[in-house]
């Protein structure tokens, strides 16, 4: 290897050694002036950082007067910087979080720091946003404080997250307490089958608990087989998988009439979860809670799908008074997820439930 020209006889390094080691000498100087060959100032290359950080960052006077408005801050709060600077702060906290900003005021005036507090503001087009705030003091040469600078960072996805986590929970626990109630129906069916002659009450109500398991088999592997939201299986299946456990020997006690359709899987386990509410809700006040009762689905297509849920020979039906419980609420996002609608009419000898999905969910 060739010696450089300028370098000393007898250096242990080499040319590029000893000028990466300059260059990194003026790079880990914060006294230098300028960052290496990039030639920024420290303040440019603060001012850089603040500028391209994917977190919102914005400083204002102690009262409250905006004075800094990054790109994050102009990509959350829909405010370019130029509509932002010269404001107070208030213009992206909603009313009802004004109180907020005294506080906040106040302890930076301590020259106390405030971090990761969760709360809500809002998007110039009126959108509420959840974010998580880090905010601190900002002081002048003299320790004088006279402002503050915050982080504000979108966390409206883990919120969603932690939404989703307890609906799931939730609906874990609605069904944990259905299905004791469907054992509980499959019992006195089965225990009423027991006293005909040959009967097996075991058996009966073994092959019923049978049938909720195979229900439940179909419906997941009919959702996994559809995945790609594309395949389809057929409407009629699937009532009958849901509804077997609660069928008699003759076929008479849930009669299913009508045009057999093509559903997507994608929407597979929605209709599936409408299907077990009404036949829960059925067993505990409905037709199916009686001997004799029955019900009778149509399905029919015009311009969407119709489902068509009469009870027959049952109890009087009532609107359930007092506030809607979670069946109701499960019930009423899963219409909402399939974009249909739900009408109930409720009949001296059973409910009528008709429920109506658009078109592109069914399939022929």
């Amino acid at each position: 290897m060739t010696q450089d020209a300028n370098e000393p006889t007898g250096s242990p390094f080499t040319a590029y050694e000893r000028r990466k080691a300059s260059s990194d000498s003026v790079m880990n100087n914060p006294l230098g002036g300028h960052f290496g060959i990039l030639g920024l100032s420290a303040e440019a290359w603060l001012a850089a950082i603040v500028e391209n950080s994917d977190d919102a960052i914005v400083s204002k006077t102690v009262n409250g007067i905006i004075t800094s408005w990054n790109r994050s801050a102009e990509r959350l709060f829909g405010f370019s910087a130029a509509e932002a600077v010269g404001r107070h702060i208030s213009i992206i906290i909603p009313d009802d979080r004004l109180h907020e900003e005294d506080t906040i005021i106040n302890h930076i005036r301590n020259g106390r720091r405030i971090e990761h507090f969760e709360t809500i503001r809002q998007h110039k087009d009126g959108t509420l946003l959840d974010i998580s705030l880090t905010i601190s003091p900002v002081r002048d040469k003299n320790g004088e404080i006279v402002g503050a600078s915050k982080i504000a960072r979108d966390i409206s996805e883990r919120k969603r997250m932690v939404e989703r986590q307890r609906l799931m929970l939730r609906e874990m626990h609605h069904r944990i307490k259905n299905l004791f109630a469907i054992v509980s129906a499959l019992i006195s069916v089965s225990e009423r089958s027991a006293e005909a002659p040959g009967s097996s009450f075991a058996n009966d109500l073994r092959a019923r608990v049978a049938a909720l398991a195979a229900a439940q088999n179909f419906v997941l592997k009919e959702s996994e087989g559809g995945s790609d939201g594309h395949a389809s299986t057929s409407l009629f299946g699937l009532i009958d998988a849901i509804l077997s456990a609660h069928q008699d020997k003759n076929g008479a006690r849930i009669v299913v009439s009508g045009e057999d359709v093509s559903v997507n899987n994608a929407v597979l386990t929605s209709l599936a979860l409408l299907l077990h509410e009404f036949a829960t809700n059925a067993i505990k006040y409905g037709s199916l809670s009686v001997n004799g009762g029955r019900v009778e689905i149509e399905v029919s297509r015009n311009n969407g799908l119709a489902l068509t849920w009469t009870e027959v020979d049952g109890p009087p039906a009532r609107v359930p008074e007092g506030s809607a419980g979670f069946g109701s609420e499960l019930e009423r996002m899963t219409i909402a997820s399939l974009r249909g609608s739900i009408h109930r009419d409720w009949r001296p000898d059973g409910v009528r439930i008709l429920v109506e999905i658009p078109d592109q969910l069914a399939r022929r």
